[in-house]
């Protein structure tokens, strides 16, 4: 947790909470807990038991990486880059889709480190989060080894377990907190608005095994809150509203987002009161961790208790919020690329695709809506087995209306889902065709790329494919990330449009089956294709795509290589060229 800033208030947004009985999870014995008198009701589908030595094993490995890099885990040291590994290789190994996002506005450079449980609706994300940084002073285990431990452990369960999934589970261990809640926010901010609304609620743990701790939930009120205070209140331990809290930790960037937050925490610096030591257990008059911020917060200072239950809670929460039981046949829709543009007289095109969320896969029938006067809109086919994809063609006659317009696309089978296409339909026709892509073999200097620095260059490292110059993205066999891109105007009315690059990938990975260091291709917000350490081959191999999806339009082509800790992987570009005819 950071040190208290003044705050603003703050955007509540509230989801509908969950409330259920559930069975007690014995926890284990610390010197602050209080004895419970009241049996814990029963649970009918009980979440799992966490296991607090689990927990505990992830903090000793998490004291032990910052004794070996000088006592601390601060963002942007070796010992931040250290557990950002240790937490990755954990999830990956467990089948989590993982990402790395470089915190490019933090004091710090380094990383956010996000896994997604491949299972559920992809517009229905539950989120549980934790900051893995520490202040310079200490090794942070409880602020917040704690947090990131639990949430870790809690991801290896919920893969191991496996269950039929009504939601989506993503978890996050945050960059940079301690300077402001700086990875959270970069991160948020990163968002598109649908990005934004597809998450339905976000919960944070920050400190929540603090060894003279309490019972804390953020927004304890709020139907965000209830699975969390569900849990502690089948042990009678009536938590209390983490007032010290409020606006310290990364749950604020997202309250400021709108999206609906809620969470654990044991206690900071504040003073324990009489009153929640009656009722909790522990020292009236003395903080909650008086380890905070200093060198002492190692795995000594840890209450078990307080670190199982608070586990235990985040498993009944993904459970209540995200698990189901027999599930209900449910499919997704969604085009790519979102918007385009034709000519009168003309025609463009895009992919519709659908995804099974849940159940089994169905008939799914596509139509449109929205399209103005004199243009029309056809599928091939016009139904698709979810899963499947399928091609929507525009087409704006000679007296077609100009404008820009929202074509809502919908898929019906059991259940209706839509997405939008927005249009935009000009009066001018013909091809304006030729080569678009500047520079495109590097040799004039780096106008019009933009570039990470040190990428177009003429270092005999990599040798370029024709020429002296080429775009080399990462090699450094460390964590890296480069970025190399142009915007282009693709003219309207030709009859083809091709993109295509030559790209050579060396890598000094040894695994045939592990992507640790990847390239993506992006056009505009879509993704064309993405290279890992895995394609590594002798020479250079042409690449090609069709992109007449974006006739009519300006658009960004961009190149992004990251690299993860150790053995590097070169991604060496040459050659762009995009062909409209």
């Amino acid at each position: 947790m950071r040190r208290r800033t003044p705050i603003a208030g703050f955007a509540l947004a509230l989801i509908a909470g969950t409330t259920a009985t559930l069975s007690a999870t014995t926890a284990s014995a610390a010197p602050a807990a209080a004895p419970v008198t009241a049996a814990a009701p029963t649970l009918v589908a009980a979440a799992p038991d966490v296991s607090v030595t689990n927990v505990q094993a992830h903090l000793t490995q998490l004291n032990t990486i910052a004794t070996n890099n000088g006592g601390t885990r601060r963002a942007g040291s070796t010992g931040y880059t250290a557990s950002v590994s240790y937490v990755k290789s954990k999830l990956q190994a467990a089948g989590y889709t993982v990402t790395e996002q470089t915190c490019t506005t933090c004091t710090y450079p380094g990383n956010n480190l996000i896994a997604e449980w491949p299972q559920g609706p992809t517009d229905q994300v539950v989120m549980f989060g934790a900051h893995l940084d520490s202040v310079s002073a200490g090794p942070g285990i409880n602020d917040n080894g704690s947090g990131s431990a639990s949430l870790l452990e809690n991801a290896l369960v919920l893969a191991s377990q496996n269950p039929t999934m009504t939601k989506r589970v993503r978890f996050a261990w945050w960059n940079g907190e301690e300077q402001g809640l700086q990875g959270s926010k970069f991160y948020v901010n990163s968002l598109s608005a649908t990005q934004k609304g597809y998450i339905k609620g976000y919960y944070n743990f920050d400190m929540v095994a603090s060894p003279n701790g309490g019972y804390f939930i953020n927004r304890v009120t709020s139907t965000t809150a209830a699975p969390l205070k569900a849990y502690w209140d089948s042990f009678g331990l009536q938590p209390e509203e983490n007032v010290e809290g409020q606006g310290r930790s990364d749950d604020y960037s997202f309250q400021n987002a709108g999206i609906p937050t809620s969470g654990y925490a044991a206690g900071a610096s504040a003073t324990k009161t009489s009153a929640q030591a009656s009722k909790w257990g522990g020292t009236g008059g003395a903080a909650y961790d008086s380890c905070y911020h200093r060198s002492c917060d190692t795995t000594s200072n840890i209450n078990a208790t307080i670190l199982n239950r608070s586990a235990d809670g985040v498993a009944y929460a993904i459970w209540q919020l995200a698990v189901g039981g027999t599930p209900t046949n449910d499919f997704s829709v969604a085009v790519s690329p979102t918007s385009g543009s034709v000519a009168r007289g003309a025609a463009t095109t895009a992919t519709v695709s659908t995804t099974t969320t849940s159940g089994s896969a169905q008939t799914v029938s596509l139509s449109a809506t929205g399209a103005p006067s004199g243009v029309t809109v056809s599928f091939s086919p016009s139904s698709v087995t979810s899963g499947g994809s399928a091609t929507m063609t525009v087409s704006a006659s000679s007296t077609a209306i100009t404008g820009t317009f929202t074509i809502t696309v919908t898929g019906t089978g059991s259940v209706s889902h839509s997405a939008t296409y927005s249009l935009t339909v000009t009066g001018a026709g013909g091809c304006a065709g030729g080569q678009l892509i500047g520079n495109s073999s590097f040799e004039s200097g780096t106008t019009p790329w933009t570039a990470s620095s040190g990428v177009i260059t003429n270092s005999t490292g990599q040798a370029a494919r024709t020429g002296s110059y080429k775009a080399w993205l990462d090699g450094y066999g460390s964590t890296h990330t480069d970025t190399l891109s142009q915007s282009v105007t693709v003219p309207a009315g030709c009859a083809s449009y091709t993109l295509a690059f030559w790209l050579h990938i060396d890598t000094a990975e040894t695994t045939t089956s592990t992507v640790y260091d990847k390239l993506t291709v992006q056009v505009g917000t879509t993704t064309l294709a993405t290279y890992s350490n895995l394609n590594a081959a002798t020479g250079y191999v042409q690449r090609t795509f069709n992109v007449a999806a974006y006739a009519g339009q300006t658009v960004t082509l961009k190149f992004t290589g990251t690299e993860d800790a150790s053995l590097q992987t070169s991604f060496v570009v040459d050659d762009v060229t995009l062909q409209a005819s």
